[in-house]
């Protein structure tokens, strides 16, 4: 004869299961329709597309200094019907865009600080914050391979659109784009420069100081 504590058990252990296994459904009180997400990417032909971290040189801090955008995959694009080829980049996870500007044939890539995975340009437009404005950037990759590859499309890109211009006649307006980036470089010359004379000058007044209280000891 089973053992009534035996049976009790077994029967507490089958409750306990089928509570576990079981699986309400209950039915959504509004039905939502799905909606389509456009990124404003569908118009246009994706020429390039690769991971970096991209900086930007915040001259309205004192002093002056590079400050990290984003990390995410930077993107060429070209529209298929314009013909304009824009650089894109999204931050990782919430795709926020962190560059967003058209590529004109005055952009040129120069290496940063000497780094070979690294570059530094000018635009005079960046829609990253929806308004348009002029930004020093600078994009870093994963290795020298990635940079070059980099440059050899943005190069290309630069070619295309230069070619574009001249077949519509409008390359008054990429001289006047030339001329915009030629004052935003000269702009960041002088910066630099006044940054350079503020640590000069303070040096000077530090050693004043320090001969001033060697004076007063002695």
């Amino acid at each position: 004869m089973a053992d009534p504590k035996d049976q009790e058990d077994h029967e507490t252990t089958a409750e306990n299961t089928e509570e576990s296994n079981h699986d309400p459904h209950f039915e959504p009180i509004v039905s939502l329709p799905e909606q389509d997400v456009k990124t404003l990417e569908e118009d246009e032909e994706e020429l390039f597309k690769m991971r970096a971290k991209l900086y930007r040189f915040a001259s309205e801090n004192d002093p002056p200094e590079w400050k990290e955008r984003g990390t995410g995959d930077v993107k060429l694009l070209k529209h298929k019907e314009r013909g304009t080829i824009r650089l894109l980049m999204r931050r990782d996870r919430t795709l926020k865009i962190c560059a967003n500007h058209h590529i004109v044939p005055t952009m040129e890539l120069k290496p940063n600080a000497g780094s070979d995975r690294a570059w530094v340009w000018n635009t005079l437009a960046d829609y990253a914050d929806e308004s348009p404005k002029a930004e020093l950037l600078a994009i870093r990759f994963l290795n020298a391979e990635n940079a070059l590859k980099f440059k050899g499309k943005f190069d290309e890109c630069k070619e295309e659109v230069r070619k574009s211009l001249e077949g519509t006649g409008n390359t008054d307006s990429a001289n006047k784009v030339a001329e915009k980036l030629e004052e935003l470089t000269v702009k960041d010359k002088v910066s630099e420069d006044k940054k350079e004379v503020k640590k000069v000058t303070e040096k000077k007044e530090d050693e004043k100081k320090d001969e001033n209280k060697a004076e007063e000891k002695n």
